[in-house]
């Protein structure tokens, strides 16, 4: 591998090479992480779509999402008709404090439970359904500002029949602290009515709990370190 095929595999940003029949020549390390929430076929679709009438290179900014990644802008290049690439841009996720601000160890699926039944209190006939990693250790959390969190977030969906809250972890994401890695763990909340209204206040309670939060049409998703000790 020489220097610019080392720094293509190792950008922050997916990149994909394919053939002129969709098939995939090259693909750095985010490019296969983005591939387990879309598949080859989508990224294909979006190069050629996008692509330059003549040969040559064009970058187009807008929007777009797979999955849990969301992109500002993409670049599609291609020399002749048998290989074209697309490199896509990630948006910048905002900055999570340091680990000393983490707070108290915590069962996540106990907490969950907690809001879960306040929540339900709340709605009566709201349904609701948890699909949970059942490999989560004990984690640090600051768990006053986490629960306020979380009880916003259901609060937001209380108009909501059904309410579905999934526990998963971030495979092949981290945060870096100290020169330690720590695994990053999402919750998503979804349900047919969101209270879109709430957004701000969950937001900034979001900081306060040392996480990141992402809003869909019916999803609400949080982004956390899994710190276990």
């Amino acid at each position: 591998m020489n220097f610019c095929e080392a720094w293509i595999e190792y950008d922050y940003n997916p990149f994909v090479s394919f053939d002129k029949n969709g098939r995939v020549k090259s693909i750095n390390q985010e490019a296969q992480y983005l591939l387990g929430e879309t598949t080859t076929k989508n990224i294909f679709d979006l190069a050629k779509d996008y692509a330059n009438i003549t040969y040559g290179f064009k970058t187009t900014i807008f929007d777009i999402s797979f999955g849990s990644f969301s992109f500002y802008a993409i670049t599609v290049g291609y020399l002749d008709e048998n290989e074209i690439g697309i490199k896509l841009y990630k948006k910048s996720a905002k900055k999570l404090t340091t680990i000393g601000e983490y707070g108290e160890i915590v069962n996540i699926y106990s907490l969950l439970d907690l809001c879960i039944s306040a929540a339900s209190a709340s709605s009566p006939k709201t349904k609701h359904t948890k699909i949970f990693d059942p490999t989560f250790p004990d984690v640090r959390l600051k768990i006053e500002e986490f629960t306020k969190l979380l009880n916003k977030i259901f609060q937001s969906y209380l108009n909501s029949p059904i309410i579905k809250t999934k526990l998963t972890l971030n495979t092949g994401e981290y945060l870096k602290f100290d020169g330690k890695k720590y695994p990053i763990f999402s919750l998503q909340v979804e349900g047919d009515k969101r209270e879109k209204s709430l957004e701000q206040s969950i937001e900034e309670i979001a900081i306060n709990a040392n996480s990141i939060v992402q809003f869909k049409e019916t999803k609400t998703i949080i982004s956390s370190a899994l710190i276990s000790n």
